[in-house]
């Protein structure tokens, strides 16, 4: 598997607007989520080892933090043609099978992926009730066959401080996990 490091993009940068569908066929936007005090975006996908290790402690973490007001969207920009595990149709059974209880949209065109400056899956990005970035790193220090449980401190840390009106520590740990799946010669440039 292709260890890869988000980006980071920088603290402050507005939410890029989105218009994608979920796997119910509906196009979810940005705007949808205006109401709620913060916004977590997470690129991922249905096939990366990265992702299913984190499967039911983040189907778990959606669900005690949504209770809280946190609106969350996952987001799959991999290339379907050559990894048909990604597939819209696949994404359906991924997201009944681990228990996502919020929207799971595809970014066919990864245009979507690329305005966040995604580059790993999972990528996650915590956006305040402006949506400007305050958080971008990882779940926590669990990865594949390390041995270390999966707690989600990191980002329950920043999600918990940003929740309570508190600043969110600037210090922030990137997320590692495999590369998205770029279509044959799309792969950006901020690599």
């Amino acid at each position: 598997m292709a260890r890869t490091q988000s980006t980071m993009l920088e603290l402050g940068t507005p939410a890029p607007p989105f218009r994608l569908p979920d796997t119910e066929g509906r196009w979810r936007t940005l705007d949808d989520f205006k109401s709620a005090p913060a916004l977590l975006v997470i690129f991922m996908c249905n096939h990366c080892p990265y992702v299913k290790h984190l499967r039911g402690a983040l189907a778990d973490f959606a669900r005690e933090y949504q209770a809280k007001g946190l609106a969350i969207v996952g987001i799959n920009a991999n290339d379907a043609t050559n990894y048909p595990d990604d597939s819209p149709e696949k994404m359906v059974a991924e997201a009944a099978e681990a228990g996502y209880r919020f929207p799971y949209l595809y970014d066919e065109s990864q245009a979507v992926a690329k305005a966040y400056r995604a580059a790993c899956t999972p990528d996650f990005f915590l956006f305040d009730d402006q949506r400007k970035l305050v958080y971008r790193g990882q779940f926590d220090d669990s990865r594949p066959g390390n041995g270390v449980p999966i707690t989600g401190k990191d980002l329950r840390a920043a999600v918990d401080a940003l929740l309570a009106g508190q600043a969110v520590n600037g210090e922030q740990t990137p997320s590692l996990g495999c590369n998205i799946k770029w279509k044959p010669g799309e792969e950006p440039d901020y690599f």
